[in-house]
């Protein structure tokens, strides 16, 4: 059946439907964050392998920079604001995370060694710099920060007063969580105008859904894969309540796997 071309309205929703269901909300990593049973060592590994995830997101949206159509100007903008608040703007982002690493008992060294990350940690990020190298850069902006910024809100909401309450962390070790909740609120929702505005043709606009679903199952994969390298041998997914987060019979055997 031949596609048509959205309106804004039509394709918004398509976006979202497209995420829909595959939030890293659901991964049994992320269960046991938000209901308090991981210990610091298990959020030490997190931040092991979460820096090489994030650290070099300005990297990505550099290349990204690089590529976007000079008239796309408020585009080009927006992602060179994006840059600099992941590097200069304050405190530089992968510092506020390795500071929280060093909360959780591991170090900066530890943090910053490549070797210290998953097989699925090293693909995600593969993934980040293919999109952001090769893809259309709408189609890249819609992968990398509508289908994977844009989720972040509402991950960190239901892990940081986890952090505050049970663990004990102070505002100041919880600092990158806490800047991330307002920050990428803006930066997915202006990834989702740009992408809105410019993926003007049918084939831009399935691109771009097929990219954020990708993108989406990547991060929940990612997630998924921190439990079974760390977290499995210690906590069960028995005693994980799958059911009350609200995942799928189907999607819990693909966690599971």
């Amino acid at each position: 059946m031949m596609q048509k071309l959205m309106n804004h309205v039509e394709f918004r929703t398509a976006l979202e439907n497209a995420i829909k269901g595959k939030s890293a909300n659901k991964a049994p990593f992320s269960i046991a964050w938000a209901s308090g049973k991981l210990s610091r060592a298990h959020l030490a590994s997190w931040a092991e392998n979460h820096y090489h995830y994030v650290g070099p997101f300005a990297d990505y949206l550099g290349y990204i920079y690089a590529r976007m159509p000079e008239q796309y100007q408020e585009a080009k903008d927006f992602l060179l604001a994006n840059m600099y608040e992941e590097e200069i703007g304050g405190d530089r982002h992968t510092d506020l995370l390795i500071r929280f690493a060093e909360a959780c008992g591991t170090t900066a060294e530890r943090v910053k060694n490549p070797d210290n990350m998953t097989a699925t940690t090293r693909g995600l990020q593969s993934w980040c710099y293919a999109v952001a190298m090769r893809e259309d850069p709408i189609v890249a902006v819609a992968g990398l920060v509508v289908g994977l910024e844009s989720q972040v809100p509402s991950i960190y909401r239901k892990q940081t007063p986890t952090l505050r309450e049970k663990y004990k962390f102070t505002d100041e070790e919880v600092e990158f969580f806490d800047l991330h909740i307002v920050s990428d609120e803006i930066h997915g929702e202006r990834g989702y105008q740009i992408v809105l505005e410019h993926a003007n043709t049918v084939e831009l606009q399935q691109r771009c859904l097929k990219i954020c679903e990708i993108g989406a199952q990547m991060r929940l994969l990612y997630t998924t894969a921190l439990y079974h390298d760390y977290v499995a041998k210690d906590i069960p997914l028995a005693e994980l309540d799958m059911t009350e987060n609200k995942v799928p019979a189907d999607e819990r055997a693909l966690l599971q796997a």
